[in-house]
């Protein structure tokens, strides 16, 4: 059996400014997102679109707009609508926590449609070109879950699970004598690291190494993220949950359902156009 840590949620006291963790993993995903981005670039078949690192600064900046107005309104909105209407000043504070991939996502669409317009880029070049540099900013996102205690995992069907752990009650004070939810249970922030995040990274970057049908690379992303994101849900308190023909499905697996089958038709489509990002038209993909 396991405890959680239950760290403080503030990395560093600058004063009256308190720098929380939580923020601090989203400066460590769009880090990521530009050191990764400077090795894509340098990859044959993406060097051939004449990428450059000042386009990868400024997708950053638009990125950046894109994941934090996205992902708190989705949180706002697919999750907790009637928490936040009641208490409105809590849509700002991002810094207690509280985005949704699935709203961030969606932010991040239209922020790569409109800096696609302003380049001159070809908006599909430009989903493939960042989907890989995505999931270890997400798999940070999921750190920075656990270590302000959120997203608690169900109970475990088993305690002798060695990785079961108390999970802190975040709804009181967690010293000196933490309150800890009722059970054992499943640390599914690091789960959804692991797997939405690390293991996606590993399998996309991999694909993505070599020359792909347009779009197929943003495809397979969105497929190995929304069947990943189905499956890690089993092992995380819903948010809220329907009942379908006697199957329930939560919040996170409703969202990921639409990823999963537009992605399906779209690297079908792909495949069958097969128009190679970086490759002459007549060149196929090995």
């Amino acid at each position: 059996m396991l405890i959680h840590p239950m760290p403080d949620p503030v990395a560093v006291h600058l004063g009256p400014i308190a720098v929380h963790w939580y923020g601090l993993m989203y400066v460590l995903a769009f880090a990521m997102f530009i050191g990764l981005g400077r090795v894509r670039i340098k990859q044959p078949h993406i060097a051939a679109l004449g990428w450059k690192n000042q386009d990868l600064d400024d997708m950053l900046f638009y990125g950046m707009l894109g994941v934090v107005l996205g992902g708190r309104l989705g949180e706002v909105l697919f999750y907790r609508p009637a928490f936040f209407f009641a208490n409105p000043i809590e849509i700002v504070e991002v810094w207690h926590g509280g985005m949704s991939f699935h709203g961030g996502f969606l932010g991040v669409m239209v922020a790569m449609w409109l800096w696609s317009r302003k380049a001159g880029r070809n908006l599909m070049d430009v989903y493939d070109f960042i989907a890989p540099m995505v999931p270890l900013g997400y798999a940070a996102g999921r750190l920075g879950n656990f270590i302000n205690a959120e997203l608690p995992g169900r109970v475990v069907s088993d305690p002798s699970l060695p990785w079961a752990m108390l999970w802190p009650d975040t709804s009181y004070p967690l010293l000196p004598n933490p309150v800890f939810l009722q059970g054992l249970r499943h640390p599914s922030p690091l789960y959804q690291m692991l797997i939405d995040g690390i293991l996606v990274f590993a399998i996309l970057w991999l694909y993505a190494r070599k020359p792909r049908p347009r779009l197929a690379v943003g495809a397979m992303y969105t497929l190995l993220y929304g069947c990943a994101r189905f499956f890690t849900e089993y092992f995380r308190t819903p948010d809220w949950e329907v009942n379908w023909g006697g199957i329930p499905i939560t919040s996170g697996q409703m969202l990921s359902l639409p990823m999963i089958i537009g992605a399906l038709v779209i690297l079908a489509w792909s495949y069958k156009r097969n128009v190679v990002m970086g490759v002459p038209p007549a060149t196929k993909p090995a």
